[in-house]
């Protein structure tokens, strides 16, 4: 299928600061014709009527009324997150478009690091790297003070 044919998906930028990564760009093309928002602003006549995608990556680009309204052709919203609270769901479903997100995108991660908080704040591995830092030496050789031993097993057992 040639790019013209391909529906245009209007993105931030590719690479950089707050662009889409370059390995979800590369995939990105597989599909969509994709526009970066220098793009249209360069040319926003020509460029609005062909876009009917926005693909919303680390909350940007920013979705407004101004944006809506230059975009008659705009169908859906992929949002690459979790949540829509940075969305006015209300405003942008007035205009007819849908709005996507990836729900279960991050669960797993979010499990992982959830566990790793509550190992760490038991064994209260923070407060002895901060003292190991200041150069309390002492503090990793004194295990009653750093892991108790019946804790440890009780509070694994429990998770």
């Amino acid at each position: 299928m040639a790019e013209e044919e391909l529906p245009a998906v209007l993105i931030l930028d590719i690479g950089g600061t707050h662009g889409v990564l370059e390995d979800l760009a590369a995939l990105l093309k597989k599909h969509f014709h994709l526009i970066t928002m220098k793009e249209f602003l360069g040319n926003k006549e020509e460029m609005s009527k062909k876009i009917q995608s926005i693909f919303v990556f680390e909350c940007r680009p920013t979705i407004d009324r101004e944006l809506l309204e230059s975009l008659p052709n705009l169908k859906v919203i992929g949002n690459s997150g979790v949540g829509v609270d940075h969305l006015d769901l209300k405003m942008i479903s007035s205009f007819g478009v849908k709005v996507t997100n990836t729900p279960h995108a991050v669960a797993d991660p979010t499990a992982d690091i959830g566990m790793a908080l509550m190992l760490a704040s038991a064994r209260r591995l923070v407060e002895g790297n901060v003292l190991n830092f200041l150069g309390h030496r002492y503090f990793f050789s004194i295990p009653h003070f750093y892991c108790d031993r019946d804790d440890l097993s009780e509070s694994i057992f429990g998770m």
